[in-house]
């Protein structure tokens, strides 16, 4: 039986991390051609930094992702922290298809939440301050307007920051907060969540703000892990690809 496969917090970077991008070329073309879709929970990229980013990472992940589109099996997408700046140029020569970054899905009859999950880290104060900045559709464009190499040099210099910011940080403060994720899901009138960014592969059970019981799905990441969850009308299952 086919099944829907779920990924998140890839990071890829062929020159930092060039065996997870080759892991990632195999799995779709062996795994992913074997499955019903795919969705990509943001952070496909370790960063992104616009359409026109002419790297060896973007033209790879754009050839195997479009080599699975044209296979029949389609493929979704939600922007990370890490990969805001991704648009509809470069969606479409990867075959992608861009989801808002809070959607429901019909996932075999459960309504399901996809989002990276980064906004649900409300305890993390400073980096919601700085989320709310870097997102702002006026800064975005200032960024985009920097020649490439500058835009490169912010992105790394943004990732340094970001080691360095985390370290001094409780894994508590990093972590998703109890309430935002009850207040999302029954916003949106669910039972199930998916997301990524913590880093934290699990599966969580818990109960909503309604008294019904739910599930909480986190996908690891792609540095050591190779996290992939798929489910199927026979239930869910979360892997690692690294073994």
């Amino acid at each position: 039986m086919k099944a829907t496969l779920f990924v998140a917090d890839l990071h890829l970077d062929a020159a930092a991390r060039p065996q997870t991008l080759a892991l990632f070329e195999d799995f779709i073309a062996v795994r992913a051609r074997r499955a019903q879709a795919l969705y990509i929970l943001g952070d496909l990229f370790e960063a992104w930094i616009g359409d026109d980013d002419d790297g060896e990472t973007g033209e790879r992940v754009a050839a195997a992702l479009g080599s699975l589109q044209r296979s029949g099996v389609p493929a979704h997408f939600l922007h990370g922290n890490r990969d805001f700046l991704l648009g509809p140029d470069y969606a479409a020569r990867a075959g992608l298809t861009l989801l808002p970054e809070t959607t429901v899905i019909d996932l075999y009859g459960t309504p399901t939440l996809l989002t990276h999950g980064d906004a649900l880290c409300t305890d993390d104060v400073d980096y919601q301050r700085f989320r709310a900045q870097i997102r702002e559709p006026a800064n975005q464009a200032r960024l985009l307007a920097l020649p490439l190499a500058q835009r490169r040099a912010f992105a790394a210099q943004l990732r340094a920051d970001s080691r360095s910011a985390q370290a001094d940080k409780p894994a508590e403060i990093t972590d998703v907060n109890p309430d935002a994720v009850r207040t999302l899901m029954d916003a949106h009138g669910v039972t199930q969540l998916i997301h990524g960014h913590t880093h934290r592969p699990a599966l969580h059970e818990l109960v909503l703000a309604d008294g019904d019981s739910g599930w909480r799905v986190v996908l690891g990441d792609w540095y050591t892990q190779g996290s992939v969850l798929a489910v199927s009308r026979n239930g869910m299952q979360l892997e690692g690809l690294h073994g």
